[in-house]
Order: structure tokens, then C-alpha cells, then sequence
């Protein structure tokens, strides 16, 4: 899968309709965004959950949905308008939003439910959604945060239902990759921003990867396709 980060980041304004649809007319197979919810429960899609108002970052969640900039989209902005066949990648900066998010998605595009990845950087929080969803759920972490190994930290995704890791392009390795894959757990890899870093990625196995810049990306997607991996 090859994730648009934030959409085609690197050539329209990150978190925009603009940017999920130039990302999909790329060749993009799937969009990554961040969720968060506003005042009035609606999800909107933007990175750092903040709005600068005299001088002061305000939380979204403070605020109305109306009170927000007209570029920040709602999600079922987002699903109304990007038609076409893609894997969507959200990651939950705020857990709360998780129910509003599952519901959004069964009511807009039901179909893509079973497309939809939710990450949260805190793998007990992931494992309490399995319950809510068939959504694939994802334990977005790095290396160093392992504390208790990989091989163990593999077998507790599996464990919890938990479909996925998703690491820093560095944290990465083809052994890693085979131990995740040997629990049956797909490795997803982010910010790979250069076309040897893709390359790489896809050549070591990874399921997954997450980038800014969408042309290099399907290039070295294309590549890794024409040579049958």
C-alpha cells in the first residue's frame, strides 16, 4: 500500500480536500490523515489539533465546527469527495473521536471500513477498539519505545487483534519485517520522503509505506510491481 501523507503533502497544503484528490489523481492507493474532534463532535482532519488566533494556539476541540478555518475538511468532507478505490489511514490523536470516526465511515462509504486503518501510539488503547470495528487497527510506535522486544511485542498484537506496527523508515530491517509477518502482523513504514528510502522499504517487505511526496512514491511503487514483488 502506498499511504499520501497528510495527501500529496509535498504539492498542496497538507489535511486538504486539494491535497487528498491530487494524491488519488497521482496514483496514490491510499490517504493518511490525523483526526481530531471539535467542540460540537464533529471529526475534522488536521495535524497538530491547533488554530492560531491572536497570537494564541487554540485546540479544536474548543471550538465549533463553524468557528474553524475553511480549509480544515470534515472527514465525511473528505469521503464525499475522494471517490475512486483507496485504503484510508487515520490516525486517532484523540481516542474519543474513534466512535464518531467508525460511524462516519459506515454511514458515508461502508465498503471502505474494511480499508480503514486506525492508529494510536498506545498499543492498550488500539487493542480496546477491536471490539467497535473490523477496521484494520495499527500500534503506531518506534523501536526505542519497545521496551519488551520485538518478538514480544509482535506476539501481543496478535494477541489483542492488533493487525499492525507502524515504525520510522530507520527502525526498520528485513529481519523485522519477517518477525512482524511471521505473527502475521503487516509493517508499515513512515516518512520515507526519498526514492532510495522507498525502494528500500519495498524491497525489504514492508506492506506499507507512508510519504509526502506522491510521485516518488508510485514511482518506486511501480518499480517494486514491475519487478513482481
Amino acid at each position: 500500500m502506498a499511504f499520501a501523507h497528510r495527501g500529496a503533502r509535498a504539492h498542496a497544503p497538507e489535511n486538504t480536500i486539494d491535497a487528498f484528490r491530487l494524491a488519488l489523481r497521482l496514483g496514490a492507493t491510499g490517504l493518511e490523515s490525523d483526526v481530531w474532534l471539535t467542540a460540537d463532535g464533529i471529526a475534522v482532519l488536521d495535524h497538530d489539533g491547533v488554530v492560531r488566533r491572536r497570537g494564541r494556539r487554540v485546540p479544536l476541540s474548543s471550538l465549533r465546527r463553524e468557528d474553524l478555518p475553511l480549509h480544515i475538511p470534515t472527514l465525511t468532507d473528505m469521503l464525499h469527495t475522494c471517490t475512486g478505490d483507496f485504503d484510508l489511514s487515520l490516525d486517532i490523536k484523540d481516542p474519543v473521536a474513534v466512535d464518531t470516526v467508525v460511524e462516519q465511515v459506515r454511514q458515508v462509504r461502508p465498503r471502505l471500513e474494511s480499508r480503514l486503518w486506525l492508529c494510536h501510539h498506545d498499543w492498550k488503547v488500539v487493542a480496546s477498539w477491536r471490539s467497535l470495528t473490523s477496521a484494520r487497527l495499527v500500534d503506531s510506535t518506534r523501536l526505542m519505545r519497545i521496551k519488551e522486544g520485538v518478538e514480544r511485542r509482535a506476539a501481543t498484537l496478535a494477541e489483542t487483534g492488533i493487525d499492525s506496527i507502524n515504525m520510522h523508515h530507520t527502525d526498520w530491517n528485513g529481519g523485522l519485517v519477517a518477525l512482524f509477518h511471521r505473527f502475521d502482523r503487516y509493517a508499515l513504514g513512515w516518512d520515507m520522503q526519498q526514492s532510495h528510502v522507498l525502494n528500500d522499504g519495498f524491497r525489504m517487505g514492508l506492506d506499507g509505506v507512508f510519504s509526502d511526496h506522491t510521485d516518488r512514491m508510485m514511482e518506486a511503487y511501480a518499480t517494486q510491481i514491475g519487478n513482481g514483488a
